[in-house]
């Protein structure tokens, strides 16, 4: 097996480990949170499957972009949230219910609307491109829905096993999304260097940052909502995006590529989470504050 092979099936798995550890601290009911919201539902699926990817196509069309970075953004901006944000949202101040709900819902929605959205693609541009339902289907279930369903059973089974386990675990699929992404982004480097300029990361950043923008403004009245929405539209899962990409010739540029994409959003990012967990924090302290 080619490291090219290799990567995306250990990102799957990494991710796969971080959902599982999110899972035993969440309850089955949070699977059905946006099904009761059907308005914050929508605003979340327009945010993330219909702005982002018509974003990233105008960017691919409109600036003078290298190829593999154009079909790095686009294969992202089709991809569902990444299972890394429940986490991020929850200590910006996020409601865990709606992370975890979002995470299910996209992933579901993506099965259909990744080689649907695709299909389109095609048609517009006059390139045939397609994606295997199956393919995606299962880095969706693997990766989200079966490491969900199962923290979800460990924790209502073995509550003080959950609580003891979901640190160790969480950090075990981080350290092992940094070790499975760094080989082949430190390989791919000199060749990615070469073929990208300021201007491409300039765009990355602006593209990360109106997905911060995008997500906010449709979160609706409450903050937290806005936090959770805001980092579900500027943040992607790259395992599905590489499968998105399956027929590309040069993969590893493209995983280094897309790899770039995600750690520019990471950088862009961090300014918000902390200044949403600031903000947080100041509400909760004033909010459980005795009164005078």
């Amino acid at each position: 097996m080619t490291l090219a092979e290799l990567t995306p099936l250990a990102i799957q798995f990494s991710i796969a480990l971080i959902v599982f550890s999110i899972a035993l601290h969440a309850r089955f009911s949070d699977l059905t949170y946006l099904l009761q919201r059907p308005g914050l539902l929508a605003r979340s699926l327009v945010a993330m499957f219909v702005v982002m990817p018509v974003l990233a196509v105008a960017l691919a069309v409109l600036l003078d972009l290298h190829p593999v970075i154009e079909v790095a953004l686009v294969a992202l901006a089709l991809a569902p949230v990444p299972p890394v944000l429940p986490k991020k949202q929850i200590k910006a101040g996020g409601a865990p219910s709606y992370g975890v709900g979002l995470l299910v819902i996209a992933g579901l929605i993506a099965i259909v609307y990744i080689p649907a959205a695709l299909a389109l693609l095609g048609r517009v541009f006059g390139r045939p491109v397609h994606a295997d339902a199956a393919a995606v289907a299962k880095i969706v279930a693997t990766s989200i829905l079966a490491p969900l369903l199962a923290g979800l059973v460990v924790g209502r089974l073995a509550p003080s096993f959950a609580a003891r386990a979901g640190k160790p675990v969480s950090i075990a699929g981080t350290v092992l999304l940094v070790v499975a992404a760094l080989p082949i982004l430190v390989k791919e480097w000199p060749a990615i260097a070469a073929q990208i300029s300021v201007f491409s990361v300039v765009a990355i950043a602006l593209f990360s940052a109106a997905g911060l923008a995008v997500g906010s403004a449709l979160g609706g009245p409450d903050p937290d909502d806005r936090t959770v929405l805001a980092l579900a539209t500027a943040t992607r899962h790259p395992g599905i995006a590489m499968a998105i990409a399956a027929d590309m010739p040069d993969k590893q540029a493209l995983l280094a590529a897309m790899l770039l994409v995600v750690i520019v959003g990471a950088v862009v990012a961090g300014p918000y989470v902390k200044w949403r967990t600031r903000s947080h924090a100041t509400v909760a302290a004033a909010r459980d504050s005795p009164r005078s």
